[in-house]
């Protein structure tokens, strides 16, 4: 059965730039955080395991692979803790084809890979855009993944919420001079599609960006539920189902249509 609550934490994190293994023994203690806050969701920010500078690239190091040894310490935290991990990362397929991506860690030791669908800048020469996504399952919660510029397209969030997404999540990296931007961004994802949306961002600098932080979460009614600061940390939050649902029979009441504006 789903559950009435799904809590959820943002791991607010500034990488240490190029090495994996760092970060993904980084990230295992994080994941053990968030289960003794009591979480089933944990998001990181966009490329957290190498940090987002897109120069480092050309280093093979940087890239991960299917069954990349380096994640095992990750994979292990989450399944003693019971917790689904997005992590991000720049992960190269068998084929060779280059995605920004974000990788699923799930307790069952299954692993997804979901990409970035919009790429921007010089991201267009390292990477390929990746096609739709599907959605996670998370304590029975229909859970749709976004990475950065995703969630700054409209028609992203609405093919999630035609598939019936009831949070919307995402890995970012939004800079000091976007914070009003991650704010609308997000507020209204959650209002027009009546569903929560969350944002794990970085902390800190990198070439040519400070992070704005404000990692958190958003209900369905456009307010904000969590904002963290600037500094590191892990922000965690309940969405409540039986909220989630009034406002969609509210909006089923007044005559609204089906879809995209509801979510449903």
């Amino acid at each position: 059965m789903p559950s009435e609550s799904l809590v959820v934490s943002v791991a607010q994190l500034s990488a240490t730039p190029g090495d994996v293994e760092a970060n993904a023994l980084s990230a295992a203690a994080v994941v053990r955080g968030a289960a003794d806050a009591g979480a089933k969701l944990l998001m990181f920010p966009q490329l957290s395991l190498v940090g987002y500078d897109l120069g480092l690239f050309a280093d093979p190091s940087c890239w991960v692979t299917e069954n990349d040894p380096r994640l095992d310490v990750v994979r292990k935290a989450v399944q003693e803790a019971g917790v689904t991990a997005v992590v991000g990362a720049a992960y190269r397929w068998p084929d060779g084809t280059p995605w920004i991506a974000s990788l699923v860690l799930r307790p069952d030791a299954e692993m997804l890979v979901h990409g970035k669908r919009n790429l921007h800048g010089q991201e267009r020469d390292l990477f390929r855009p990746a096609g739709k996504g599907q959605l996670l399952d998370v304590d029975g919660w229909r859970v749709a993944l976004a990475l950065c510029l995703d969630a700054g397209i409209p028609a992203h969030a609405e093919d999630a919420a035609r598939d019936g997404a009831e949070v919307y999540a995402a890995s970012a990296l939004y800079t000091q001079e976007e914070a009003r931007r991650m704010d609308i961004h997000f507020a209204a994802r959650a209002m027009d599609h009546r569903m929560f949306s969350v944002v794990a961002n970085h902390a800190g600098t990198g070439p040519g960006w400070r992070s704005c932080g404000g990692s958190g979460a958003w209900h369905p009614d456009g307010r904000r539920l969590t904002e963290a600061g600037t500094e590191p940390g892990l922000f965690t939050t309940a969405l409540s189902r039986g909220e989630l649902q009034a406002l969609r029979d509210k909006d089923a009441l007044a005559g609204y249509p089906r879809g995209a504006v509801t979510g449903r």
